[in-house]
């Protein structure tokens, strides 16, 4: 596989949402807005590309029977540094998205990664694949946080453009669950053609 198809494989075709269905606790409750599903798409974006890289450079020397516990230290240490750099430049955010910027460490998608990928390939294809990856995630919840804001307030990245309350249950849970699995239907069409 070259690069070009180890970086478009996380955008549809292994999309970690969409495809995979990962990580789908962060994906429901983090994406009643477009700013909070970019958000915390970007925020898992840089810790899926620093722990692939840093797996990929340390699979070497960690002995098999440890290797699960290792990947969550690396992925926990990226976690800390994006949570304390939210804190700091985006606080707002920060407090919006609150205990799930700490459960990055246990999310699927990244433990995944770094143990089917990264542990097994060179930095520049785990770098490559973090990004994939990464940007495929932050796509699937830009895409579900804004749709979901625009039937359910009315607005777009907190901007108001339609009259009215819209459809108050889009930004609830079960709105969350019926726009997650519109959106999977429709990659899945798209997909058979």
């Amino acid at each position: 596989m070259n690069q070009f198809q180890n970086f478009t494989k996380g955008l549809l075709k292994e999309n970690p949402i969409l495809v995979m269905v990962l990580g789908t606790c962060p994906t429901l409750a983090t994406t009643s807005s477009s700013l909070n599903g970019l958000g915390m798409g970007l925020a898992t974006t840089f810790v899926l590309i620093g722990s692939n890289v840093a797996i990929s450079m340390l699979s070497k020397f960690i002995p098999d029977k440890v290797r699960i516990p290792a990947y969550i230290v690396v992925i926990a240490s990226f976690v800390t540094v994006v949570d304390l750099v939210m804190q700091a430049y985006v606080p707002d955010l920060y407090n919006t998205l609150g205990i799930f910027i700490p459960l990055i460490v246990v999310n699927c998608i990244v433990l995944g990664r770094a143990e089917a990928f990264a542990s097994k390939n060179t930095v520049w294809s785990s770098f490559i694949d973090g990004f994939g990856m990464g940007l495929g995630f932050t796509l699937a919840l830009g895409v579900l946080g804004a749709f979901r804001e625009m039937l359910g307030s009315g607005s777009i990245f907190g901007y108001k453009f339609l009259p009215g309350d819209g459809i108050l249950v889009f930004i609830l849970a079960p709105g969350a669950f019926i726009a997650l699995g519109y959106m999977i239907a429709l990659v899945n069409k798209i997909k058979q053609k």
